[in-house]
Parts: structure tokens; C-alpha cells; sequence
């Protein structure tokens, strides 16, 4: 048993706690977070980025999706963790598993790292005494790191296509449709996106900490002020700057007759305890979120950019690690190295937009695998390398993920790799009418698959921000979607897997933007450049059009990148490309 699962059982037995709550998020629930937030993974171990960790004075459990069900099963062997596999059959959810206590108990988290919606739900149950304002983690973590503000600088309009005080003058225009005196908004991309600042306060994803808080006349920006360079200064100068700690405060002083805008998945339950029972809260989706998606023209010309440097990366990765593979030792950790470094000597690339996943053969099975020293595979010249991975750039945030033929395959590798490629087709080719979902494009991806018996635990598809969060809501492709439709301007990933344990991993991914066509219509563009592995594909499966899709895909590959790389990569990507 981990010695952080028995030393926090002491702490909440001093506390006349039952059962506490260490969900994987900060506040301001967001999906990766600063080492600071980290306290499920200090506590379980388990490095996946999502997962709920319910500590009880006899048991504990981990709930986790399909992305880490192999994961975490093992990194949490003889912890004393148990693992919940949310979703599947017989599977309780948190709430069904508290609701389940047959006596009073006490159930603690720190409010603020507990949304609103989840803190409500608990306050909920029946028999249950909450406790919120206490962070148990930090009384037994005695070297946690600490958080250091980064720099705050503002995006040009050349990059954005917008000014900060138009969106604001669009923002307004909703809250007024929504009959709403006040806006909260409590997500770092929603308020890097709509200030047209960025800082570093997480790795990978160029935001920082801050919450705003605004109304018809006012707005109030809440950071750590000493991080305010000034240029971001001047940037925001009509919103009044207070410092980070002050926002609970401030919405616990907002006027009786107030109409709060929200959105309580969001905001976390400590601040909206805080504010008064005579303010009326509206509850939903912040008009931020929805303009955030939709990307403008100038942001698209400037992600078709990255896009096309990542591309350039990419296609000297893959020619690289085909050849070196079999003239050099290489391992998992030394594949991604080489295509971080590649990334990152791009112009304007600055960061990662994830740690790069890299997993050969049956490590390719767990959909997030990173690979670590402990795990760390070496590679050989035969079977699969899955390779998901991307990169912030000043023009864009990209996310792509393509399977590697290392050499010889078996024919069951080949043709699950033709599956996967006809559902990514599926996808990518699909044509749809207005307010069409995630949830009827996911069944069109996972037809080719689901002909031969075959599927994948994760979404098909998700949103991604312009130089944000690499993972971006409302547009979401999986099986229960959204309820938001795909719309024009935004973009989706579209990337169908097959994962067979102990064997391989198979996962295509790029990025496509929805166009409407002139009949109507609604389809998808990709605007993800890296040919798919020729090698990999049996030609006889596909059928005439699929076939006509992927010559038309490669030849754009191949016309766009060829100019932009060395004569041999260049060549490379002749062959690789040329018509099936």
C-alpha cells in the first residue's frame, strides 16, 4: 500500500472524515494542470490525465475511462487502489457508490477543485455531511511545487482576427439576449481567448491563471498582477486588474438583484457557495465557449500554417525512424525525442501541445501510453509504432496521430490498419446536414470497424483552440456527443483506433475543418499534412472511392510538403505517396 494513501487515511480520520475526494483538475477544471494540482497522481500514482480518486477509511477506488484501462490497473498494482472502469456494465458511478453508504458519513474535497455541478450533487445525497474547505493533500505533501506566474503577453490581431474589445462588444450582445447582468468566467482558454492574452502556467497549454468577471459597464480581470507584462497591460487597459485571490470575494459582494451567467461544470463550488441566495444564477455554456469554437478566417489561415510546419516535422520524423530503425538502437523514448526536437526546431513552434504519446506494439494497446524509463520499449524493424503528438506554434495548436510500419507486419496488423484508415475516410469524407452531432458522425466513423467486430473505447473526434488547449469544447465526436452540432469554422479531430491488448495499438488522426458547401451542405477539410503508411495498407480492401480519397489526400500531402523539405525526405515522399 502507497505510504501518501496511509498517510492521508490519518489526516481524514483527524478531520472526522469518511470519504475524500481528489479529482484530477485545479480551479478551473481544467484537463491538464499545473505540478501543483497534481495531488490524485501524488497520492495513487497513476499519471493518466483524467481520473477520480475516492479514498474511504478501508477502501479506495480510481474512476477512469477507457483511455486508461489498461494503464491504470497496472500502475496502481499493490497500491491498495482499486480501479473503476466508468461506463462499462455493473460499473457504479461515484454517486451511485456514495449513495450506497448505509450510515451518516462525512465526505470531504476541496472546493475548489470540485465544480459546482459535481459539489451540488454530493451535497445531495442522502445522510451526507460535507465537508469543502479543506485540502488534505497539501497537509501530507511536504515537497509540493509550488506555483510560479509566468509571463502574461498579448496575441497581435494578425494572429487572433479580433480584438479583445470586439469580442467583448459580441459577448455583451449575449448576455443581454440572456437577460444576464453579470459573466463569470472561470476557464483559463475562455479567458485567454477572450482577453487575447497567453502566459505559461501549464505546460503545454499557453494560459494562465486568472478568472473575469464581467458586466454591462465593467470588467474586472483577476491575476497575479506582478505577472502582467506591459504590453499585456496596455493590451487589456479598459478592464480593471485585481489580484487572482480576490475573485471569491468579489463574487460574494455582487448585488441582490444580480443575474449570474455561469457555467457550473466550470466554476468550482467553493465560489459559488460564496455568492448570495438573493442573486439569481443562470447555468449553462458561456457564450465565450461556443465563439471560441468557431474559428474566424483570419484564425484558420494561421492553423493551416502550423499545420503545414508540423507537416514538414512530421514527414522527416517518419522518413528518419524507417530508416534508422534498422541501423541504430532506438526505444520509444529516443523515437519521441527525435520528433519533439524535429517539432520544435519548426519557426514559431514554442512548446509541445501534449507530452508525446510513442508506444510499439502491444504498448500501443494503451491509448495513452507515455513512455516512461521503467516502461521504455526498444524498438525493432517490424511491427507498429503509434506516434500521437503536436505542437503550439504562434499561428496554431496541432494534434496528429499516425501508425508506424517499422518493417514486416503480420497480415492481421495490415488489415486492422486498413480498417482503422476506412473509418478515418468514413469520417473525413462524410457529407451532413445542418445540426448534425458528434454523436451521428461517431456512428459513421465506427461503421468500417464494427463490420469486422471491432471498436475503440475513446471518442472519435475533438475539438482543438487556436494556440489553446489541444482538447477544446463544445464539438466533440463519440458516442454520446454533446448535443452540440459540428458547425462551420470549427475544428474536430477525426481519429478511429484499434487496440488489441498484448498485440498493438493502431490510431490515424487528423484534424478537419467544417465547410459549408454551396449546395448547403455541410463536409469536413483536413488540415493535417502527413501521408498515412503505405506500407500498412492492404489496397484490395478498400473500395474505389476510399481509394480515390486517400490518392487525393497523399498527392496534397506530397504537393504541399515536397518544396519544403531536403531532396532525400522529399523523395521519400514520392514513393510513399503515389497512387494506390
Amino acid at each position: 500500500m502507497k505510504k501518501e494513501l496511509i498517510s492521508l487515511r490519518e489526516k481524514m480520520s483527524s478531520h472526522d472524515i469518511d470519504y475524500y475526494i481528489i479529482p484530477t483538475t485545479d480551479f478551473h477544471g481544467s484537463e491538464f494542470v499545473n505540478e501543483y494540482f497534481m495531488c490524485r497522481q501524488y497520492v495513487s500514482g497513476f499519471t493518466g490525465d483524467a481520473g477520480t480518486l475516492v479514498v474511504g477509511l478501508d477502501e479506495a477506488w480510481l474512476w477512469t475511462d477507457g483511455r486508461f484501462f489498461l494503464q491504470a490497473p497496472l500502475q496502481l498494482k499493490d497500491s491498495g487502489i482499486g480501479v473503476m472502469e466508468e461506463g462499462e456494465p455493473g460499473v457504479p458511478t461515484i454517486m451511485e457508490y456514495l449513495a450506497g453508504r448505509n450510515r451518516p458519513f462525512t465526505l470531504g474535497f476541496d472546493g475548489r477543485v470540485v465544480s459546482s455541478v459535481e459539489g451540488c450533487g454530493y451535497q445531495s445525497l442522502e445522510n451526507v455531511n460535507i465537508t469543502y474547505d479543506v485540502d488534505l493533500v497539501d497537509e501530507i505533501w511536504p515537497d509540493r511545487p509550488a506555483i510560479e506566474p509566468t509571463d502574461i503577453y498579448p496575441l497581435s490581431e494578425s494572429v487572433t482576427g479580433e480584438s479583445s474589445l470586439h469580442k467583448l462588444t459580441r459577448i455583451r450582445m449575449a448576455m443581454r439576449e440572456n437577460s444576464a447582468s453579470h459573466l463569470l468566467l472561470t476557464s483559463l482558454e475562455e479567458i485567454a481567448w477572450l482577453f487575447n492574452l497567453r502566459g505559461d502556467d501549464i505546460a503545454n497549454t499557453p494560459v494562465f491563471f486568472s478568472f473575469a468577471l464581467i458586466s454591462e459597464t465593467d470588467v474586472i480581470l483577476f491575476v497575479n498582477s506582478s505577472a502582467m507584462t506591459a504590453a499585456a497591460e496596455e493590451a487589456v487597459s479598459f478592464a480593471e486588474i485585481r489580484e487572482y485571490d480576490q475573485i471569491t470575494a468579489a463574487v460574494g459582494s455582487m448585488p441582490d438583484n444580480a443575474i449570474l451567467w455561469l457555467n457550473g461544470k466550470q466554476a468550482n463550488y467553493t465560489i459559488t457557495r460564496s455568492i448570495s441566495k438573493f442573486v439569481t444564477i443562470v447555468d449553462k455554456a458561456t457564450p465565450v465557449e461556443m465563439a471560441k469554437a468557431i474559428k474566424n478566417n483570419t484564425e484558420i489561415h494561421n492553423t493551416v500554417n502550423a499545420h503545414i510546419k508540423d507537416g514538414v516535422a512530421m514527414v522527416e520524423f517518419l522518413c528518419w525512424i524507417k530508416n534508422a530503425v534498422r541501423q541504430e538502437e532506438l526505444t520509444e523514448m529516443s523515437a519521441a525525442a527525435h520528433i519533439n526536437d524535429l517539432r520544435l526546431r519548426q519557426n514559431g513552434c514554442f512548446d509541445l501541445s501534449f507530452p508525446t504519446i510513442a508506444g510499439y506494439n502491444s504498448n500501443g494497446a494503451i491509448i495513452h501510453y507515455e513512455p516512461k524509463p521503467d516502461t521504455d520499449a526498444p524498438l525493432a524493424a517490424e511491427g507498429f509504432l503509434l506516434v500521437d503528438s503536436g505542437g503550439q506554434y504562434t499561428e496554431g495548436t496541432t494534434d496528429i496521430t499516425r501508425t508506424v510500419a517499422l518493417g514486416k507486419l503480420t497480415d492481421k496488423m495490415k488489415e486492422y490498419y486498413t480498417y482503422v484508415l476506412q473509418s478515418h475516410i468514413a469520417l473525413s469524407s462524410a457529407v451532413f446536414q445542418e445540426g448534425t452531432d458528434g454523436a451521428q458522425l461517431d456512428a459513421i466513423a465506427r461503421g468500417p470497424l464494427k463490420k469486422h467486430g471491432l471498436d475503440y473505447g475513446h471518442g472519435t473526434g475533438h475539438g482543438v483552440g487556436h494556440i489553446l488547449g489541444v482538447h477544446e469544447g463544445p464539438n466533440t465526436i463519440s458516442k454520446k456527443g454533446s448535443g452540440q452540432p459540428i458547425l462551420p469554422g470549427m475544428i474536430t479531430t477525426d481519429e478511429p483506433g484499434v487496440y488489441i491488448e498484448n498485440e498493438f495499438g493502431i490510431r490515424l488522426e487528423n484534424e478537419l475543418l467544417c465547410e459549408r458547401s454551396e449546395d448547403g451542405s455541410f463536409r469536413f477539410t483536413p488540415i493535417t499534412f502527413c501521408p498515412f503508411d503505405r506500407d500498412a495498407i492492404v489496397v484490395e480492401l478498400l473500395s474505389a472511392e476510399e481509394k480515390d480519397w486517400l490518392n487525393s489526400y497523399q498527392n496534397a500531402v506530397c504537393d504541399v510538403l515536397s518544396p519544403l523539405v531536403d531532396k532525400d525526405t522529399a523523395a521519400w515522399l514520392r514513393e510513399i505517396t503515389r497512387p494506390v
